[in-house]
């Protein structure tokens, strides 16, 4: 299906740059410690660019936990149904996933535009980067939340981006 290999191939893009993220944010802090332990001058401009790269890698990895099934609604409610009502159960997981998807991008866009004229004083670039992931994130979990949706209508399973 080529909307699963869609989906599949940006859920591994986003853990390949969540990979990335996480080397320059060891580099970043690395960098910080050695000039605050070592050079007695501590780079502001790390802790900032620490902080903001977290927040690209948890969101983008929250994005692919979404579509690899890997948060606990999915495993844990469909224990406790009926058979009958596994689907339907399945599927409304993954429509409030996708409302919560929807919420988080709209929210966080919305905040996006009005700090936009502001800037993090040590990175000289605008606070609204700060709010890029979360609305990243929440246009993936909406895809992926549809994609698990039709997969599950058509009686297929979504394979995990990692394997």
């Amino acid at each position: 299906m080529k909307f699963t290999d869609l989906c599949a191939r940006i859920a591994k893009t986003c853990l390949q740059i969540g990979v990335f993220g996480l080397v320059l944010l060891i580099a970043a802090v690395a960098y910080q410690v050695f000039g605050r332990y070592v050079l007695n001058n501590t780079p502001t401009w790390a802790e900032s660019l620490a902080l903001l790269l977290v927040l690209y890698v948890t969101m983008l990895g929250c994005a692919v936990g979404v579509r690899d099934a890997g948060h606990i609604g999915m495993e844990l409610l469909g224990d406790f149904v009926p058979e009958s009502w596994k689907k339907p159960t399945e599927i409304l997981i993954h429509l409030l996933t996708l409302s919560f998807g929807v919420l988080m991008a709209w929210n966080c866009f919305q905040m996006f535009l009005s700090v936009r004229s502001y800037l993090i004083p040590t990175l000289h670039i605008s606070e609204s980067f700060r709010y890029v992931p979360p609305v990243l994130a929440g246009l993936l979990i909406v895809l992926f939340s549809i994609e698990h949706i039709v997969a599950l209508l058509r009686g297929q399973e979504v394979k995990p981006a990692w394997h």
